[in-house]
């Protein structure tokens, strides 16, 4: 039998943050593509659409008008998933039949007026902006709720239903399903080595330099050991951070300047505006100690060899483990290798 190779063999790798288990078959990239191929969609858009329900002036599909907004501006959904005066649920009949009420509250932040920049085209001062404006969401619904989730679905392919740049922010009353995974293994990664699970891991990474994509005096990007889809990236401060408002102007201004050069980098890997489900994740708000959390944002993009070839999460991943052909490494090279403009 041969010597394992880990660049060509089969083998399972594990996620630290949820201590699940993902197969890499990096040896299946050699296979010939015979699946389905679709036509890219056309990308220009006007500066304002006076159909967009989110560009300035217009009124939404909730029948509020929005104003002559001319920087980021926040509204509470129209269609929210969550209420804040949602009735309290009576307690289950049946322990295999448990249903319970959550209060929350739904915001849509649109990153700018312009109908047709999305976040790595806009000057890099308006990211800037952006960032603030998460920050300042945070603070803000942190005095209410414990989980404060900010997120973007970009683009068609990842469930958009507005083509206009804008990012989405649920307030929950408790912690998620995913935000729990993660408190739990960072917690008893910290118990056991006096020291956050995901400052470790950037350390190691800068050290190794395999796969990093992308890097600056505060802030580094990585395709993760772990990554489950073809070019995930997860984004990592260099110091220790809890929270989005604890970043301090410099923080906040690197931030800006990597989040414009990496998710350009995304545009110019199949010369598209790259579509992905992002969010970050902190530490929970409420008055616990939290000195095992990081700080961090994930990126999750559906394509893997064009613009037209998605990844689904279909037949073994839903129903045994999830694989993935293309290896962290190779694609962390592919992505550093691309332009930055």
């Amino acid at each position: 039998m041969s010597q394992f190779d880990i660049t060509d063999h089969s083998h399972r790798r594990l996620n630290p943050l949820t201590s699940e288990w993902i197969i890499v078959a990096p040896h299946r990239t050699k296979r010939p593509w015979q699946g389905q191929v679709e036509k890219v969609a056309p990308e220009q858009r006007p500066t304002h659409d006076p159909n967009c329900y989110l560009c300035p002036g217009n009124t939404r599909s909730g029948g509020f008008k929005n104003p002559d907004y001319t920087n980021t501006f926040i509204f509470v959904n129209d269609y929210s998933s969550l209420l804040p005066d949602t009735p309290t649920s009576p307690p289950p009949t049946h322990s295999l039949f448990q249903a319970k009420s959550e209060r929350g509250l739904c915001r849509v932040i649109c990153f700018s007026p312009r109908h047709d920049l999305s976040l790595p085209q806009l000057p890099q001062t308006d990211i800037r902006h952006v960032i603030d404006v998460w920050a300042d969401q945070v603070t803000e619904l942190g005095q209410t709720y414990p989980w404060v989730q900010i997120f973007e679905n970009k683009g068609a392919m990842m469930g958009c239903s507005n083509p206009h740049p804008h990012g989405q922010l649920w307030a929950t009353e408790t912690l998620p399903t995913e935000p729990a995974k993660e408190d739990a293994h960072q917690k008893a990664y910290f118990e056991a080595h006096n020291k956050p699970l995901l400052v470790d891991y950037a350390d190691l990474e800068l050290a190794q330099q395999e796969r990093i994509v992308i890097e600056n005096q505060d802030w580094l990007v990585v395709v993760p050991y772990w990554a489950a889809w073809p070019f995930e990236t997860l984004l990592l401060p260099k110091q220790h951070v809890l929270h989005l408002p604890d970043l301090s102007d410099r923080q906040r201004d690197n931030l800006a300047d990597i989040m414009k050069r990496f998710l350009t980098k995304y545009d110019n890997l199949f010369d598209i505006s790259f579509p992905y489900s992002m969010g970050w994740h902190s530490a929970p708000l409420d008055d616990q100690n939290y000195d095992h959390w990081q700080l961090h944002a994930h990126f999750y993009p559906p394509l893997l060899r064009s613009a037209t070839v998605k990844k689904f999460m279909v037949g073994y991943e839903m129903l045994g483990e999830i694989q993935r052909d293309l290896t962290p490494e190779q694609a962390a090279e592919r992505l550093r290798a691309l332009p930055e403009s």
